[in-house]
């Protein structure tokens, strides 16, 4: 995915990474209006990461869902700017399996599919697996 051919799609695919990823984000800080909204502020968000992680106690519930915020936006930042893009790209890809995971689990294997987020993983965990980056900053340190 790094020849000139392939140059648009590999930015293509860290963009809607990003962009989805920032977007769930913008969710829980009420930034979409109630129609376009799953959660529409965080306290909701931190209902339903309590859902998908029954099994901890509540206040690591808490916990992982400013932990998965904290880390949704660093991600999609890292790779709109394309610094530190194979970092970023492994550490989407292992959080949105975390997500499916849980997800999964939690909700049955449905809501995974819903949200498309078994795509997102294997769509980062693809961009983590190339030799470079065209259009990132890591491409111009590199030179």
């Amino acid at each position: 995915m790094t020849d000139t051919q392939n140059q648009f799609p590999q930015l293509f695919l860290r963009s809607a990474l990003a962009v989805t990823m920032l977007s769930a984000v913008a969710d829980r800080f009420g930034w979409w209006s109630k129609e376009n909204s799953s959660w529409g502020n965080m306290e909701r968000f931190k209902e339903y990461t309590r859902q998908l992680t029954f099994f901890l106690p509540e206040s690591l519930s808490t916990v992982s869902a400013y932990a998965a915020t904290f880390l949704e936006i660093l991600f999609p930042l890292l790779l709109l700017f394309g610094f530190k893009t194979k970092f970023a790209a492994y550490g989407s890809s292992i959080l949105l399996l975390i997500f499916a995971l849980s997800m999964t689990i939690a909700s049955g294997p449905k809501a995974p599919l819903n949200y498309s987020v078994w795509v997102g993983c294997a769509g980062a965990l693809l961009l983590a697996v190339q030799p470079q980056y065209s259009f990132s900053m890591d491409q111009l340190t590199k030179k």
